[in-house]
């Protein structure tokens, strides 16, 4: 036995060990990493829950951005996901100044000219977006904006993903976006997942939900 052991490498080891998949409501203000800056400590790592060695976030989500984020150990899904030929749908929940109006909304569906790294402009695709009504109470954790100022909820499909592409979109349309929540990419939902806490999956349930074959 030990001598088996020895003839295999470590990376052989570890490629045995069955990859692991997980789903996180990511909190407000924190980053979709476990390790950085050594004074900045609002990370993963501050999530109660003991995930294996090497989990990496999928699809990140910037700080101020909340909701479905996916965890696993698997290297390879960034790829399968977001860099396929084959387009996942992501949803959004979008919290706007009231302001905004139909002839807006027509402008986001369509497709807007939103500015990417390098001042380099580019025409989002066509998108899915509607005037909602207020989410349920488990989305009401952070409140940027006073009681009493307008607003409205948009909720936004899309099957592409920009730095920052949703907040700019908002901005190309003269609005500012407050809240920013992932429901749901593809059929991986966030449903009544508490924030904070973690959903894990077995493998080809994952592969299943999120529409990709492995």
């Amino acid at each position: 036995m030990g001598e088996n052991f020895n003839q295999k490498s470590f990376i052989e080891i570890l490629s045995e060990v069955p990859n692991r998949y997980f789903i996180l409501n990511k909190p407000y203000d924190m980053l979709s990493q476990f390790t950085g800056d050594k004074f900045d400590n609002n990370m993963l790592g501050k999530i109660d829950f003991d995930f294996p060695e090497g989990t990496h976030a999928i699809g990140r989500l910037d700080n101020l951005s909340e909701g479905l984020l996916i965890l696993t150990t698997n290297k390879k899904v960034t790829k399968l996901l977001f860099n396929s030929k084959i387009l996942h749908k992501r949803t959004y929940l979008v919290q706007v100044d009231a302001t905004i109006t139909d002839e807006n909304i027509e402008n986001l569906r369509s497709g807007v000219e939103i500015l990417l790294r390098g001042n380099k402009l580019w025409t989002t695709s066509p998108c899915e977006v509607e005037r909602i009504e207020k989410p349920d109470d488990c989305y009401n954790i952070v409140n940027t904006l006073h009681p009493r100022h307008p607003h409205a909820w948009l909720k936004m499909t899309l099957t592409e993903g920009k730095y920052r592409q949703i907040r700019k979109m908002i901005i190309a349309v003269n609005n500012k976006c407050k809240r920013l929540i992932r429901t749901s990419i593809e059929d991986i939902e966030l449903g009544d997942l508490p924030v904070g806490k973690v959903r894990e999956y077995e493998e080809e349930e994952f592969f299943k939900l999120l529409k990709i074959d492995y």
